[in-house]
């Protein structure tokens, strides 16, 4: 596994410290011990979880590194995943981004349960579990992130009290979603599309960037 990790993060281009592919790989014990018993994730065979879960995640990590730089949020950001589940991809998000306050939201409570566990058992104090609706959070995160969750206007329209000002959604996608981008409330706006290349998976994966619209300036 650890072999296939580190060509995975080759590929991606990223730079990780031992420690942090340690914690990887403990995560991705950590998920298969747990779907043994509450079912968190369809996906048991181990190279499949690899591929899947922590590279798939993993994908992320780049473009969301050059949002914050971009954004002057390098050195600090908070960081809501929604719909969580087992953690994908906060967890990964929390692992490889330790100046990122992470916080994974989901309705289920035992999954919630084990974002709390993980963060306890991989010593990560950036990371939070909470067993909440969406809809409920109003504190400001700079960057609302979420996985195959729901519809792009679902999912910006119920998170929309949790993003700050400035702050940006980034959703991670398969196909380019051309239908749902056309359904967005209309206060909201695509500003960026990029494809991601997952190392060993034979899949379209994006990166769908959305922000609030600027309020009109008032003509003269």
């Amino acid at each position: 596994m650890r072999a296939a990790l580190l060509a995975g993060l080759q590929a991606l281009q990223l730079d990780l410290s031992e420690y942090q592919v340690s914690q990887l790989l403990d995560y991705q014990a950590l998920i298969a011990k747990w779907t043994k018993v509450y079912n968190l994730t369809a996906v048991r065979d181990p190279a499949e979880m690899l591929t899947h879960h922590l590279l798939d995640s993993l994908a992320a990590i780049r473009p969301l590194q050059r949002h914050l730089e971009h954004a002057g949020l390098a050195q600090g950001s908070r960081l809501l995943d929604v719909g969580s589940g087992a953690g994908l991809p906060g967890v990964v998000i929390a692992i490889c981004c330790p100046a990122v306050a992470v916080t994974c939201v989901d309705t289920v409570a035992k999954k919630a349960a084990f974002i709390k566990q993980a963060a306890l058992a991989l010593k990560l104090p950036n990371l939070t579990g909470l067993h909440a609706r969406v809809e409920s959070i109003t504190q400001p995160f700079d960057v609302v992130c979420s996985r195959a969750f729901a519809s792009l206007a679902d999912f910006t329209q119920w998170s929309v009290d949790a993003l700050a000002p400035q702050g940006v959604w980034m959703a991670m996608k398969g196909k380019h979603p051309a239908n749902e981008l056309t359904l967005l409330p209309p206060g909201i706006e695509l500003f960026h599309v990029e494809q991601l290349q997952v190392p060993g998976l034979d899949a379209e994966r994006c990166m769908v960037w959305l922000r609030r619209k600027a309020p009109a300036l008032p003509e003269k």
